[in-house]
C-alpha cells in the first residue's frame, strides 16, 4: 500500500528549499532595515529646546563652529553653547522673538538649555573631537553640510564600517588644519597626493587606526 502520494515529493522539495531561502530572506530584511533611515536616523531632524538653524548662523552669518562649540579643539566633546553665548547676540537682536523665549528663560533662571545630541555614539565607542581636528578631519566630513541645514540632522550612519573607511585610507579625507572649520572646503584634484603629505605632516599613525583599542577602550 502506498503511504505517501506523489505530491509529497513536491512538498518535500519545497520544504528543503524553504529551509534555505527563509533564513536568507529574513537576514536580507534585517540587513535592509539596519541600513535604512529608520534604523540609522540619517536625514532625520532632532527636536531641540530652540530651533537653531546652522544654515542661518553658519551659512548666512558666517559664524565659526568654534564660537559655539568651544571645546572642539581641546577636548573629546565639542560642547554645547552656554546660554550667555547665545545672549551675546540676542540681548541686542531679536530680543522679543517668541522662539527665543527658552533662551531668555534659561538666562533668567540660571539653568542651562537642554540640547539633544544628534550624533550620539554608543557608550562602548570612544571618540575624541580634538584629535580628529588636530589631524585635519573637517567638520563637514562627519557632520555633513551643516551650513545648509535649517535644523541639525544626522548626515552619516556613524556605523563602524563608515568610520573604518576613513581609518583605512585617511589620505582620502584629510585637509589642511586651517580648512577644518571651513564648510565650503572642496577637496583638490590632487587630494590623494595632498592627503599623503598631511598623513606624514600631522603624524597620523595609519598602521594603528584599525586597531580595536583605538575606538573601543
Amino acid at each position: 500500500m502506498q503511504i505517501f502520494r506523489p505530491r509529497a515529493n513536491t512538498l518535500a522539495r519545497l520544504f528543503l528549499v524553504g529551509i534555505v531561502l527563509v533564513p536568507l530572506a529574513v537576514l536580507s530584511l534585517v540587513m535592509l532595515y539596519w541600513r535604512s533611515t529608520w534604523a540609522t536616523d540619517v536625514g532625520s531632524y532632532v527636536e531641540q529646546a530652540v530651533p537653531f538653524s546652522h544654515e542661518h548662523h553658519v551659512g548666512g552669518l558666517g559664524i565659526d563652529c568654534r564660537y559655539c562649540h568651544t571645546g572642539v579643539e581641546e577636548s573629546a566633546f565639542a560642547g554645547y553653547p552656554p546660554t550667555h553665548t547665545c545672549m551675546s547676540c540676542h540681548s541686542q537682536l531679536w530680543t522679543g522673538a517668541p522662539m527665543l523665549a527658552p533662551v531668555r528663560q534659561s538666562l533668567a533662571r540660571g539653568e542651562p538649555l537642554r540640547w539633544h545630541r544628534v550624533h550620539d555614539l554608543p557608550d562602548f565607542v570612544y571618540f575624541n573631537h580634538s584629535i580628529h581636528v588636530a589631524k585635519g578631519v573637517g567638520c563637514t566630513t562627519c557632520h555633513g553640510q551643516i551650513d545648509e541645514m535649517p535644523l541639525m540632522m544626522k548626515a552619516n550612519t556613524l556605523y563602524m564600517g563608515w568610520c573604518l573607511e576613513c581609518h583605512r585610507e585617511p589620505e582620502k579625507y584629510l585637509r589642511p588644519r586651517e580648512a577644518v572649520f571651513d564648510p565650503d572646503y572642496v577637496p583638490p584634484d590632487d587630494q590623494l597626493s595632498l592627503g599623503r603629505r598631511l598623513v606624514g605632516l600631522y603624524g597620523v599613525q595609519k598602521g594603528r587606526l584599525t586597531d580595536c583599542s583605538v575606538c573601543h577602550r
